[in-house]
């Protein structure tokens, strides 16, 4: 590996393409790899993509909970398949590269994605803080125009956050090598190789990353921990396992993400291992997506009864 980093040094300002390292560098579980995420893929795409076309079209799901949960899944997709397909193929060919234009679009809708899905999951955070807080008055508060517009507001800022981590990354030279020690095109292991001065899009994408996920987990927490005060005082027994039964699958998705997102990105660039980052990187990008549709719908009963409604009529 040395000796392939030392051919692929240059003096060039600007590189045509980069080499992955991908998961691994034994080729005996590129096979077993390759067969785990394929399967691993199609049971996020086929979940996510149900999810999206069963709450669109069933009408018992038209709330906003569950418009909400259509962005989580569409988002879900959306940076699952910006990273899956060329993970794919990097265990079946035998040098794994991607062109400096591919490497910045894979980039570039990975940050959209990603970020997109923290300011969808406080969103959701705060709607069930309104439906079990504040019931009598959940349609007038979560009514279609405030919905679209914090979905929109989701979309805006993570579009602005990318532009700029993209920009400032593309207007870096790479001439330390053309290796990056990832399976994806991710900031920090671009920056790693740049011999421009990273201080200030280190600092960009720290002051980012914290206000987004700092800002984020506050309204997630603050929303739990109004959602535990209500739950404490009702009076049904019945009302209150159903209540934390949904605030538990919906946490469990929380830390998982979030955990993974804080431990990559809220740490100076000279503390990161990435080989550990490899492996955070995994979870946020290929199990939780897999795992969402599980987590937030097929144990609802609502989901169960939508999908029964829709087996009755292909029947």
């Amino acid at each position: 590996m040395e000796e392939m980093i030392k051919l692929n040094e240059t003096t060039e300002s600007q590189v045509t393409e980069f080499i992955l390292i991908g998961l691994t560098n034994h080729p005996e579980l590129q096979g077993p790899l390759f067969v785990v995420f394929f399967l691993n893929y199609m049971a996020t795409a086929l979940g996510n993509l149900g999810l999206i076309i069963l709450t669109s079209i069933d009408s018992h799901l038209q709330t906003p909970m569950y418009f909400f949960l259509r962005h989580l899944a569409f988002i879900d997709l959306g940076y699952s398949t910006a990273i899956g397909p060329k993970m794919l193929i990097s265990f079946i060919v035998e040098k794994n590269t991607i062109s400096f234009d591919g490497c910045v679009t894979q980039l570039f809708f990975f940050q959209i994605f990603i970020t997109s899905e923290v300011f969808i999951l406080s969103a959701m955070a705060y709607d069930r803080y309104v439906a079990i807080c504040k019931p009598l008055l959940y349609m007038v508060i979560m009514s279609d125009t405030v919905c679209w517009i914090l979905v929109a507001i989701s979309y805006l800022c993570s579009t602005i956050v990318s532009l700029l981590i993209t920009i400032k990354l593309l207007r870096s030279s790479f001439c330390k090598s053309n290796i990056l020690k990832h399976f994806y095109c991710d900031s920090l292991p671009l920056l790693s190789i740049t011999c421009s001065d990273t201080r200030e899009i280190e600092l960009i994408i720290m002051t980012f990353a914290a206000f987004s996920l700092v800002s984020s987990l506050l309204i997630i927490f603050i929303s739990y921990m109004l959602i535990l005060v209500a739950i404490l005082r009702m009076n049904s027994s019945e009302g209150r396992y159903k209540a934390f039964s949904t605030c538990s699958s919906h946490l469990t998705g929380v830390v998982v993400f979030y955990g993974t997102l804080l431990f990559m990105y809220l740490q100076p660039q000279s503390s990161h291992s990435f080989d550990t980052d490899k492996m955070a990187s995994v979870f946020y990008t290929l199990v939780i997506p897999m795992l969402n549709p599980l987590i937030y719908s097929l144990r609802n009963k609502e989901v169960k009864g939508a999908l029964k409604r829709v087996f009755q009529k292909l029947v």
